[in-house]
């Protein structure tokens, strides 16, 4: 007797169709043979023993015989204990448990207890996906991976909690459609829940270059390197920033969703994330750590910032050679890891923000303490940080040690509420600047060198200054690129429809620093 199940399996954050073949021989033995094939792994090469004993706690008697299941297409690796349930479920209907024969219009995975129980695994989001483009109307999951995938519309979601609970599921489409609701979650409201953030701008005293530079990296999305010393508050600024973030949209939450599902970092009960990500790695993480790496590799740290930010607080800390792998994703917003039996791409469009000190004791052109570093201390300390890396930062920005008047001060600080009032007027305006000319980008740094010519003119006074800096400075093609999209930035949040001198001053300001510390 042959039975045929559908299961998926992931690779990257994309999920395949898994058809699960299990066929029995007939002949009783004196003890169970149960083989599979089909490239599986060693999580799924255990799933026997998983399987053999959820069947019989669940109350099902099977005589030992040879059981053979085949996971196809054969030439794909297979991995994980999302198997167990279409293996399970493949002997029970080759023996005739469900009261159907048929079960092509169900997709089903998940890990099984010993004693029946369904147990949820990560990517579950992808898996929905692929039900929703192979036109597979049902899916059959864990209960506690149903949030997750009932974003995905189009696919109805029915969540079990145990092996008897799927056999009672089938058995109820005998009359032609499942006698259950699927479960439901409404996208929409997921997404414009108000969102609550425990730290505020108003906690931070003093530093209102530093913030005027932060409202200007978040309005457009745009690299930025704090340097200064210990306890100016570089770190404190930082973990505010996703305060004043733009809300996600649904394509980026979905996309989003989608590699924390997959890494399996996703929080089960949300279902759905709602916030941009703040990812902040210690200095000690590796290459493979940041990018993503493995024999079958997953997403790194710069996948999980997607379409949100990466904090690297002490960045010359960080090995060379780690800071050295971000130059591609910055740069093309993908990271491509390849092994011998397979090559995945990640999505890694995400905002950096670093901080560092001016020198190993910190103290470097601070007017309250004296610096013990020689010169090639310092030199040797800042060039950990090469000047391509620097290149790729759109804005470097100085904090001083904060004075005790304005630590002490009781003027109110502005809050974070207003700064992100501002910033998402200046979203709405890049969003529907983009919309008009039908470009698929979210943000003034995602522009390419043909949209910076059409969207950042220059008037004859803002060009001559811009040609100045550049011959001052010694700056790239990039930098300039860099620079422009700043300005552009700058003029949004002003709601200015053409660049002027002014802008294009500021931004170029946010590029000197790097030439004062590695000239």
């Amino acid at each position: 007797m042959l039975f045929k199940a559908l299961s998926a399996a992931v690779y990257g954050i994309d999920a395949n169709l898994i058809d699960v073949e299990v066929d029995y021989s007939g002949v009783v033995t004196e003890k169970d043979i149960l083989h599979t094939v089909g490239l599986p792994d060693a999580a799924v090469r255990e799933s026997r023993d998983r399987v053999r004993a959820a069947i019989k706690n669940s109350g099902y008697s099977i005589p030992p015989t040879q059981i053979t299941i085949n996971l196809a297409p054969a030439d794909l690796k297979k991995e994980g204990s999302g198997f167990d349930l279409p293996i399970a479920l493949g002997i029970l209907g080759a023996y005739g448990a469900p009261r159907i024969d048929n079960v092509d219009q169900f997709l089903m995975v998940g890990e099984l207890g010993l004693d029946g129980s369904v147990r949820p695994i990560p990517g579950m989001l992808p898996v929905a996906i692929l039900a929703r483009e192979k036109k597979i109307p049902n899916l059959i999951l864990p209960a506690a991976n149903a949030a997750e995938a009932a974003v995905v519309e189009g696919v109805n979601v029915y969540p079990v909690a145990s092996l008897l609970d799927v056999i009672d599921l089938l058995n109820s489409t005998v009359v032609g459609q499942v006698q259950r609701e699927p479960f439901r979650v409404k996208t929409e409201e997921l997404l414009g829940e108000l969102q609550h953030f425990s730290v505020d701008f108003k906690d931070v005293r003093g530093q209102q270059t530093a913030k005027r530079a932060l409202e200007v990296s978040a309005a457009g999305s745009h690299n930025i390197l704090m340097i200064g010393p210990p306890g100016s508050g570089k770190t404190m600024l930082a973990k505010r920033l996703p305060s004043i973030l733009a809300p996600l949209s649904l394509e980026e939450a979905l996309e989003t969703t989608k590699i924390h599902s997959v890494a399996g970092v996703l929080d089960a009960a949300a279902g759905l994330v709602t916030q941009r990500p703040f990812r902040s790695p210690h200095h000690t993480i590796s290459d493979a750590g940041l990018i993503g790496g493995g024999i079958i590799p997953r997403p790194g740290e710069v996948s999980l910032a997607h379409n949100g930010l990466l904090f690297l607080d002490e960045l010359p800390e960080f090995p060379r050679n780690v800071l050295e792998v971000m130059r591609q994703p910055l740069e093309d917003h993908t990271v491509t890891i390849a092994r011998a039996s397979m090559s995945l791409t990640f999505p890694a469009r995400f905002m950096l923000a670093a901080a560092m000190n001016p020198c190993p004791c910190g103290y470097f052109n601070d007017k309250s303490r004296e610096c013990l570093c020689t010169p090639p201390m310092i030199q040797r300390y800042v060039a950990k940080i090469s000047g391509p890396l620097l290149d790729r930062i759109d804005i470097h920005i100085e904090v001083p040690a904060v004075q005790y008047e304005e630590l002490r001060g009781g003027a109110a600080a502005e809050g974070s509420a207003e700064i992100r009032a501002r910033v998402l007027a200046a979203r709405d305006r890049q969003r529907a600047r983009f919309k008009i000319s039908g470009e698929k980008i979210f943000s003034n740094a995602q522009m390419s060198t043909r949209q910076i010519r059409v969207h950042c003119e220059l008037g004859p006074d803002a060009e001559r200054l811009l040609e100045r800096a550049m011959q001052q400075q010694g700056l790239t093609a990039r930098a300039h690129d860099r620079i422009l999209k700043v300005a552009r930035t700058i003029a949004d949040l002003e709601g200015a429809e053409r660049l002027a001198v002014s802008h294009l001053a500021e931004a170029i300001q946010y590029r000197t620093l790097d030439r004062s510390y590695w000239a």
